[in-house]
């Protein structure tokens, strides 16, 4: 399956399929010009599980650096040696960068092609359902102690080449973790598709021929609106829903105590709290929907560890913030979203209700 993502900026394909590689980097090749080094920038988990199908399967020489897993590869400490990597085996301008691997992966790996002379070319190869969402759009970043993603840019992949082959060896929490973002496209997007999903009984265990269509809606759905606003000026902001709680959260349990999606699925459903106030969401779906994450292994116990003012000095550190305000994505009813401004304040409110209700559904 291909799918043309098509920005202001650039236009390339996500191409989606089992035991593609191959297949898929031989297409491209023959649509890039002539590049002198391939450099795969990869971590350490991803390449003990899928290093051997890879080298197998890539047709073409390459080096690989292997960084550290997880978020800790977003550091500066690791943007630098990355840096060096690439300077230590003479690249340059026509060099070509590939990112194997999960979110974290892709968003450093981006972030260095923007900035390595002044920009190279690279290619997403995500091995998550995660980066299903982060690989597709442009999006590159890495975390600063004060704060996640605040310092990145904007720079578009050359291709995506989505081989689920690498989603066999995921582990059931990232599955759970991966999963998340399908649920936010969908909420955004199509009532019908988000129930259908609360429907499952495990989403950890989802037939591969049934994950690979969610995960294709869920790419259509964020081409879709990156087509439209690729700078995150409008309409892009709706892909942030359940995010602003979620990150803070996140960043309060420190990079890696809480998986990505894990986060944002504790955001969304402060998102539905506020989108009672603010839009036509029910409290009965609210509750519906805690419920349903809560009996898929969401850990919503992480927001009993953590008091309002710890998460505060996150929230307001967030990328969203304008003039002071929050700006939060809320639902006026589920895929219809839109952006409200919030002030701390009823955050703080927002937050003892949310506490509330976990009391009440998360017996």
């Amino acid at each position: 399956m291909k799918i043309p993502v098509n920005t202001a900026s650039h236009q390339y394909e996500v191409v989606i399929g089992n035991d593609i590689l191959t297949s898929a980097i031989d297409s491209l090749c023959e649509q890039l010009p002539k590049v002198d080094k391939i450099i795969v920038f990869t971590d350490q988990n991803v390449w003990d599980a899928g290093g051997d199908y890879f080298s197998e399967n890539f047709p073409l020489p390459f080096e690989v650096f292997v960084m550290p897993p997880g978020e800790e590869c977003k550091s500066f400490e690791n943007y630098k040696a990355a840096h060096t990597f690439l300077i230590n085996n003479q690249c340059t301008r026509k060099s070509l960068l590939m990112a194997f691997g999960g979110g974290a992966v892709g968003d450093l790996t981006g972030f260095v092609a923007a900035t390595y002379m002044r920009g190279i070319p690279f290619v997403q190869i995500p091995t998550t359902i995660l980066a299903h969402d982060s690989a597709v759009g442009g999006k590159t970043a890495i975390n600063h102690p004060e704060g996640k993603n605040l310092i990145g840019a904007f720079y578009q992949p050359k291709a995506v080449i989505y081989d689920i082959h690498f989603l066999s060896s995921l582990s059931e929490r990232e599955v759970r973790s991966g999963m998340a973002e399908v649920i936010k496209h969908a909420m955004i997007s199509d009532e019908k598709w988000l129930q259908e999903l609360m429907l499952i009984d495990s989403i950890t265990n989802i037939p591969s021929d049934q994950l690979a269509s969610y995960l294709k809606a869920g790419i259509e759905v964020k081409a879709k609106i990156v087509a439209e606003d690729e700078t995150e000026q409008s309409v892009r902001k709706y892909l942030n829903l359940g995010h602003t709680y979620g990150h803070a959260i996140e960043a309060a349990a420190g990079y890696g105590g809480l998986a990505h999606g894990e986060a944002v699925v504790i955001g969304l459903v402060y998102t539905l709290l506020l989108s009672e106030r603010y839009g036509k969401v029910t409290r009965e779906f609210t509750k519906s929907f805690l419920q349903f994450a809560y009996n898929n292994g969401y850990p919503f116990e992480a927001v009993s560890k953590y008091t309002f003012e710890t998460l505060e000095s996150f929230l307001v550190k967030d990328k969203k913030v304008e003039y002071g305000d929050l700006q939060f994505v809320l639902l006026n009813t589920i895929g219809n979203p839109f952006i409200q401004s919030i002030e701390i304040s009823e955050c703080r409110e927002i937050d003892l209700e949310y506490r509330a209700l976990l009391m009440e559904v998360c017996k």
